[in-house]
């Protein structure tokens, strides 16, 4: 069975989590038209709310399409206890609504890097929350899914697992079915790695993608490292069509075929709406047929 793509609305996300400008029915309304079999979600953009949660579902099944993967962002390098207990909560609520639209993973994230957190502080911290959430998880049927991350759209600080050695430590720690990892290949190259190196550490560990192209509108990498805790991403950093920038796609399908992949993908496009998403399902359909079995 090949992977099957989702998209995630990374070109409007701030008209639907900041701005209010669209409404998720609207952006299920787009993403029926993409030709994709279903919309990865993010907990921004989702109201707790039981007539909301029922609309949305409804709209989902109305068109044709799957809820396969909810993107969270918990902060559990949270020094404070309170606060870290808040994320935990948030992100046990935010598993129930990956199970109330039928979906399979729900993402969990290191948290920030914060200044005053060791790195042994930091990955003990991590783990002992991330696996202290999985018997929650086991007992609604999703699978957590740590993605190798950037930096959430609304953190100051980067990701505390951004560097590969941190996060394959935290990956290795965790050994449970309820457990994978979200590889997203830009993500690494913004951390000034190899994304195919992490691959090979970790491709028998991915469990659900997302699928992305990065590039720099002006600078280098390391001036990005210089504006690592301004609030969000850095300006001059941007998503673009998927097959138009720095990732080997070739070599990322042929090797998560190799170990029989089989799960979502899921679409990141650039900032310019829905006409580069078709470019990008185009590409990433071709490249499916051709890396993996029908």
């Amino acid at each position: 069975m090949r992977p099957r793509l989702a998209a995630f609305p990374k070109c409007f996300i701030d008209a639907l989590v900041v701005d209010r400008t669209m409404t998720l029915d609207e952006w299920i309304g787009i993403g029926a038209t993409l030709g994709v079999e279903g919309l990865e979600f993010y907990s921004g953009f989702i109201d707790d709310d039981p007539g909301f949660l029922e609309r949305t579902r409804d709209s989902l099944y109305r068109h044709g399409l799957e809820m396969p993967m909810l993107c969270c962002s918990p902060d559990f390098t949270e020094t404070d206890p309170e606060r870290l207990r808040r994320e935990i909560d948030r992100e046990r609520r935010m598993i129930e609504i990956t199970a109330y639209f039928g979906g399979r993973f729900c993402r969990v994230l290191s948290g920030q890097r914060r200044p005053e957190l060791t790195r042994a502080a930091g990955v003990d911290q991590v783990v002992r929350v991330i696996t202290g959430l999985l018997p929650f998880a086991e007992s609604h049927g999703v699978i957590l899914t740590l993605e190798n991350h950037y930096k959430d759209n609304y953190w100051k600080h980067p990701e505390f697992a951004q560097k590969m050695d941190v996060f394959v430590e935290i990956v290795n720690r965790i050994e449970s079915p309820w457990f994978g990892v979200n590889y997203d290949p830009s993500n690494t190259i913004l951390a000034g790695e190899d994304p195919l190196v992490l691959l090979e550490k970790v491709k028998h560990r991915v469990v659900s993608m997302h699928a992305s192209d990065r590039y720099l509108k002006s600078g280098t990498i390391e001036d990005l490292r210089r504006e690592e805790d301004s609030l969000g991403y850095a300006s001059r950093l941007s998503h673009g069509v998927i097959g138009r920038g720095l990732n080997d796609y070739d070599r990322i399908f042929s090797t998560l075929a190799a170990v029989g992949f089989n799960s979502w993908i899921s679409i990141e496009d650039g900032m310019n709406g829905r006409e580069d998403l078709l470019e990008s399902v185009r590409f990433l359909k071709a490249k499916i047929a051709q890396h993996f079995p029908g």
